[in-house]
């Protein structure tokens, strides 16, 4: 069914698929005088577009060919690779999607990951499941009441100080850029690679370019990918890049799991490449259950649920109906996407 505001000035905006009656009413009440069609209807949708000056939703080659006065296309989510296609990239309409919304969160799971390693926690809830008290590093170690800790012992030495580290992002946008953050209030060495972003103000005082991706690895001993999935950045890690790192080091990877060939991943933990990894996405999900990685001890997987939130639908709708106000109002958008680049 459609629904739409009243005809004033005759711009419009097309929602398709449909969005429910709650966010539909406040899309409706900040595009004023911009009428609004929401449609489940793919036929109803591709008479609508003909003449829509916005779309919110899912675009298809299909619509755009049949649009003809397009300016403005709204993504629902913040990736862009299943979104683009050759005609949208070509095409004269903006585009802007809902990065930022997930920065904060993802950046507390990426610190999650990077305590388990740290302090083993990740080993001793496993150890816990078995009802068994058994330090990383033995229990022959343990210093004794009399003697205090008087040497550092095997158990001291399989527990990092974070300040000793040093913690390298792949990608210094806005999820990159809050772990970095995070990060630093850990007081870890902070190193960034992007292929825009020079600076993090206060934070990071010099992001090297992509080009010194190897340098990074060498000298991290957490590597986080937060890059999007991208043309440059497709299978970006395989097993020359898991080579520069250190044999002791940790791959996070929370961008895209197609940023780090699967295979590659898998031997470089088999053959004791890397140390461990911790990882949220996959090149196929879900992965396999009968994939090796599930029984590897020094991997944690999370099943892609690094930006899960309560505040996240929220500040969806927030994003799309300030972008929707600054259109009618003539304003720049938020999130311009350069399609070129998908980002």
């Amino acid at each position: 069914m459609t629904t739409s505001t009243a005809i004033t000035d005759g711009r419009s905006l097309v929602v398709f698929p449909a969005i429910e009656n709650e966010r539909l009413h406040k899309l409706i009440d900040v595009a004023s005088p911009m009428r609004v069609f929401n449609t489940d209807d793919a036929n109803e949708a591709l008479a609508l577009i003909g003449n829509a000056d916005a779309f919110f939703g899912k675009i298809t080659p299909t619509l755009l060919a049949q649009a003809t006065k397009l300016r403005w296309i709204q993504s629902p989510t913040a990736s862009l690779e299943h979104y683009l296609f050759p005609e949208l990239i070509e095409h004269s309409c903006l585009l802007t999607n809902m990065r930022g919304l997930f920065s904060d969160v993802i950046a507390d799971h990426v610190l999650g990951i990077v305590l388990c390693f740290a302090r083993n926690l990740h080993t001793y809830l496993r150890r816990q499941w078995k009802s068994e008290w058994a330090p990383v590093g033995g229990e022959a170690e343990r210093s004794t009441f009399s003697m205090g800790p008087a040497i550092t012992s095997t158990i001291d030495r399989s527990h990092q100080h974070l300040s000793d580290c040093a913690l390298g992002v792949v990608g210094a946008g806005e999820i990159g850029r809050e772990i970095l953050r995070r990060a630093a209030a850990f007081g870890m060495t902070l190193l960034a690679v992007d292929p825009v972003c020079r600076q993090v103000p206060g934070v990071l005082e010099d992001v090297w370019p992509t080009n010194r991706l190897n340098d990074l690895l060498a000298a991290s001993d957490y590597v986080v990918i937060a890059a999007p999935h991208t043309p440059e950045t497709f299978k970006l890690f395989r097993s020359a890049q898991f080579a520069q790192m250190k044999r002791t080091s940790v791959l996070i990877n929370i961008g895209r799991g197609a940023i780090v060939d699967l295979a590659d991943i898998t031997e470089a933990l088999q053959n004791g490449v890397i140390a461990g990894a911790g990882l949220d996405v996959f090149e196929v999900e879900p992965l396999p259950s009968e994939h090796p990685l599930w029984q590897m001890q020094n991997v944690i997987i999370t099943p892609h649920v690094a930006a899960a939130s309560p505040h996240i639908a929220e500040r969806h709708l927030a994003t799309l109906l300030e972008n929707v106000r600054r259109f009618v109002a003539g304003e720049p958008l938020l999130n311009v996407v350069d399609k070129q680049k998908w980002f």
